[in-house]
């Protein structure tokens, strides 16, 4: 009962804010982002330890700042998602556009897979969506979501338009065969990880437990792995689909070596975006939770859940 209570709600939630004109919606979803912002104090702390560990020469005042920013980045792609399945290519592109969408018809083109490097950055849901509604379907790895009937109405929208979904749990087969076929999938390179699924690289300073996987695929496939992100460019008020060229990456006779190397190289794409859109990033998730042998903690004990 409690699961197809919240399917109804969030059933309603979709329908409801699907109905305003899109500025509006883009509104009220920004207003439920300063909502979330003060009344989920757990979340703030977090956020707010991230940004210190990230940028540690930047002032309190500045850090709120740019958390703010966040929850309304969060808020906007609410409204977004929400709008999404009313969407003709013609109206999303009258707040969407390309930049460098060569980059990727180029490695697209070398037939032997495409990887896009993408992570919890601007408007990572309404990227996918939109890359299909423009003749360009993918597949995405995704966790599942807690609730199986939500899950199953969020990835309905996700794939409207030939998109399918890779769940995690599952996703090593799936990602090789789809490589294989000349397709392309995206992967949020930008989570906690734990080993041995994850390898630590430096992220912001700190050594940061990351998903080796994407680098393993690549080289074993020999795909392209090419950096792509949809992000709010104020001055334009426009979404701008980012598409960077296919990245160069280590290959010797060492494989856990190059995995290493090229996930290093793939945070390091990450986080010199972030830095340029830090309130676009999901701060509030504990990336550096896990720590190498011997080190401490970087969160407080009491934030463990």
């Amino acid at each position: 009962m409690r699961q197809r209570f919240e399917y109804a709600v969030t059933w309603c939630l979709i329908r409801a804010m699907g109905l305003p004109p899109r500025s509006v919606a883009r509104r009220i979803g920004a207003a439920i982002g300063a909502m979330a912002y003060w009344s989920l104090p757990r979340l703030r702390k977090v956020g707010l330890r991230n940004l210190h560990l990230a940028f540690p020469e930047k002032s309190l005042s500045e850090r709120q700042r740019i958390l703010r920013g966040m929850y309304r980045s969060l808020g906007w792609q609410l409204a977004e998602f929400c709008r999404m399945s009313r969407y003709t290519l013609n109206q999303a592109s009258q707040c969407i556009r390309y930049e460098g969408l060569e980059n990727y018809l180029a490695a697209q083109q070398r037939g032997r897979g495409v990887l896009v490097l993408t992570g919890h950055l601007g408007a990572w849901e309404l990227s996918s969506f939109y890359h299909s509604l423009a003749g360009h379907p993918m597949s995405m790895v995704i966790r599942r979501l807690d609730n199986p009937f939500v899950d199953a109405l969020v990835n309905r929208i996700r794939c409207l338009h030939g998109n399918r979904v890779l769940h995690k749990d599952d996703f090593a087969r799936g990602l090789i065969a789809a490589m294989r076929a000349g397709e392309t999938v995206g992967i949020l390179m930008d989570t906690n990880m734990t080993p041995p699924q994850g390898v630590f690289v430096d992220f912001f300073g700190h050594a940061a437990c990351t998903g080796s996987g994407m680098a393993r695929i690549a080289l074993r496939t020999g795909a392209a792995v090419v950096p792509g992100f949809l992000l709010w460019h104020p001055d334009e008020q426009k979404y701008v689909l980012h598409f960077l060229p296919a990245l160069e990456l280590v290959s010797t006779d060492n494989d856990e070596a190059d995995a290493q190397a090229n996930t290093q190289i793939f945070t390091r794409v990450l986080e010199e975006t972030i830095r340029r859109y830090p309130e676009q990033w999901l701060w509030v998730h504990r990336r550096w939770k896990t720590r190498p042998a011997g080190e401490a903690p970087l969160y407080p004990q009491r934030e463990k859940q």
